[in-house]
């Protein structure tokens, strides 16, 4: 469980990144728009786990992925830049591709799928139970 302050931490984090993926650096990423989901700030306020979503990438997930990791000091030294004088520590970022609606939509398939038969009608005299 997360405390307040890494909640804090890691909802301040999301929203500069999130305002840095839409203004500052998005022709590094070839017009894909990149949403921040999840933050996961580690107890010591160190490292920050962050998940994206991505729209709209010219050559996939994978490879946005591998570019966000090539361009982690320069977005990085954004968020230093935005929030040097509220933190004393710029976390490490370390980006993960969020896959929560790819999942859902499997389970929601799944879901579907599944034969389930109607449940037995009950007679309205049988009074098998006390009320």
């Amino acid at each position: 469980m997360e405390s307040k302050r890494q909640q804090k931490f890691s909802r301040l984090i999301q929203k500069e990144l999130a305002e840095i993926f839409l203004r500052e650096v998005p022709h590094l990423f070839g017009g894909a728009y990149i949403s921040v989901s999840v933050v996961r700030v580690s107890p010591d306020l160190g490292l920050a786990r962050v998940y994206l979503s991505v729209m709209n990438a010219k050559d996939g997930n994978e490879m946005l992925l591998q570019e966000l990791r090539v361009n982690t000091k320069t977005i990085r030294h954004l968020l230093a830049q935005r929030i040097k004088k509220q933190v004393r520590v710029i976390p490490e970022l370390v980006f993960f591709l969020d896959d929560t609606a790819e999942y859902s939509a499997k389970i929601d398939k799944l879901f579907s799928n599944l034969d389930i038969p109607p449940a037995p009608e009950e007679d309205e005299d049988d009074d098998t139970y006390i009320r």
